[in-house]
């Protein structure tokens, strides 16, 4: 079996397997775990913001930890900087996508638990930020001059990078509207009965992210290689073409 059809048939398995893990977290979410007796079924959006949430804020650290390797490797050795600059690209999507999630599902909570859509608190405040800071990231690589894109990127990505430790720290170290934390030493934990729910649907989006990560990463290789390809051919062409 070929190295390619083995990662295909990984690649497979990894999907069922997240397909099945989402389905679990999806019934314990809205079936088997008890309506929450203060909020009720509002509270169930909880299991889909929460995991979004958490996860919004460890992609960024596969993106920066994959942007200091390709500053590293860039002119030590290119072809191992492609393959970080690759999967920076791809961990910053998937961060996107992630806190663009948790920031709608927090915003579909707050309207009927706080009558607003929208409070400019800390942790909503910087939260924002860093779906702001991953954006602009994104409109870096799109629009940012050949050559220097992998540079200018990984340079953002740190400053981003700084805004993580900042959210989550922001409704201890400020005042905010924002629930207090759930776990972590200072959090308010959860019922026991409601952990199944949180803990299938955290490992199925996790999974489901890393996934999406990958595939991306494999999709953006697929370009780079595309590219080197064609400017070698260009070279080549250019060296066959008579004076």
């Amino acid at each position: 079996m070929s190295r390619s059809s083995t990662v295909r048939n990984v690649a497979w398995l990894w999907f069922i397997a997240t397909v099945a893990v989402l389905i679990v977290g999806f019934r314990q979410a809205i079936f088997l775990v008890p309506t929450e007796e203060t909020m009720g079924n509002l509270q169930r959006i909880f299991y889909y913001h929460l995991p979004h949430a958490i996860l919004g804020l460890i992609f960024p650290y596969v993106n920066v930890a994959a942007s200091l390797a390709f500053l590293y490797w860039r002119r030590r050795d290119p072809l191992k900087a492609l393959t970080a600059d690759a999967l920076a690209a791809a961990s910053a999507e998937v961060t996107v996508l992630f806190v663009s999630i948790g920031l709608f599902s927090g915003m579909l909570w707050a309207k009927p638990a706080w009558g607003i859509w929208w409070a400019w608190d800390a942790r909503l405040t910087t939260f924002l930020l860093l779906w702001l800071l991953y954006v602009s990231y994104l409109l870096v690589r799109r629009f940012s001059p050949a050559g220097q894109t992998g540079t200018l990127s990984a340079v953002l990505s740190v400053f981003a990078a700084i805004d993580v430790p900042i959210v989550y720290m922001s409704i201890q170290w400020w005042r905010t509207q924002h629930p207090a934390p759930v776990f972590g030493p200072n959090g308010g934990g959860v019922d026991a009965r409601l952990l199944p729910a949180v803990f299938w649907n955290l490992a199925g989006w996790a999974m489901w992210g890393i996934f999406v990560m990958l595939f991306r990463f494999a999709l953006e290789r697929r370009r780079q290689l595309a590219e080197q390809e064609a400017a070698l051919q260009a070279i080549e062409a250019s060296l066959e073409t008579p004076q």
